[in-house]
């Protein structure tokens, strides 16, 4: 890059900073940026310029696909219900496994770029998420170890934010009973952004963003536009609990939610500080 394209790439970025400078940033990280080494230090790279020019990303991980291959190394088949992970006591004790490892590998690319972070990603560090069993709708099925946010303690944040410190969550909870549940990410990720106040929710996948009957990216939809898309299977499996959680953080007052593309390298410095964007933004109106 030239220096006159550094400088241009730097007055185009420079009002985007100033608007959000100081506003937090939820972002969910998951799908192929997870897995790609290239993508993995473009998010890392991503999130701690993000952090020096004075925003406050709050990084919630998910771990599906690492999970399911840690079952079946083990000759573990996974089973869903509803689109729901059934989590034994033996499940729940590999998911905590590998998402604590995820976790780690996270802090460590985003002190390998400059950055300062913590892991919280364990019975002991992720006690700031306080949940309780979900239920299936079936009574007759039992979902095991898998649970609902009751709250989440933020006193941890203050500390943070003053000493410059990306928290890196993953979506595990703790229940009265001690139990250790799992909690789906997404999920975790719009409560985050909901108690937080944060200016942006920002979901990472595997694919362009919202996509139309015809495989096009819708850029921008309002939660009366999504009800219509998932009554005529346009929006479906994978997707519905990305959309729904955009659309709870959407109503309660996060001011964008952007479902964006985690194949694309730089993808969250595209969408927070360029007008292009690289996916779909949700707005409560």
């Amino acid at each position: 890059m030239t220096p006159n394209e550094k400088s241009k790439v730097l007055s185009e970025a420079l009002p985007y900073i100033k608007k959000f400078f100081g506003k937090t940033i939820v972002i969910k990280f998951g799908g192929n940026a997870m897995v790609d080494k290239n993508l993995k230090h473009s998010f890392a790279k991503d999130v701690v310029l993000l952090k020096l020019v004075g925003m406050n990303p709050v990084i919630i991980h998910g771990g599906g696909p690492q999970i399911n291959e840690s079952l079946n190394k083990l000759g573990k088949k996974p089973k869903f219900e509803q689109g729901i992970r059934i989590t034994d006591e033996e499940t729940m004790g590999i998911v905590a496994d590998v998402l604590k490892n995820i976790n780690k590998q996270i802090v460590t690319l985003i002190k390998e770029n400059g950055g300062s972070a913590r892991s919280f990603s364990n019975k002991d560090t992720s006690g700031i998420i306080k949940a309780k069993k979900i239920q299936a709708k079936l009574k007759s099925v039992d979902l095991g170890h898998v649970g609902e946010i009751v709250s989440i303690e933020l006193s941890f944040m203050k500390h943070l934010e003053e000493n410059g410190i990306i928290p890196v969550i993953a979506p595990i909870g703790i229940g009265t009973d001690n139990k250790v549940y799992n909690i789906n990410a997404d999920v975790v990720a719009s409560k985050f952004a909901e108690v937080l106040n944060a200016e942006k929710l920002v979901l990472m996948t595997n694919t362009k963003g919202v996509l139309n009957k015809e495989k096009r990216l819708i850029p921008s939809l309002l939660p009366g536009e999504i009800k219509k898309l998932i009554e005529d299977g346009t929006i479906s499996e994978g997707m519905l609990p990305k959309i729904n959680s955009a659309i709870h953080a959407a109503k309660h007052k996060v001011n964008t939610v952007h479902i964006i593309d985690g194949r694309v390298e730089h993808a969250l410095l595209l969408e927070i500080l360029t007008d292009q964007g690289v996916g779909t933004l949700i707005k409560e109106k």
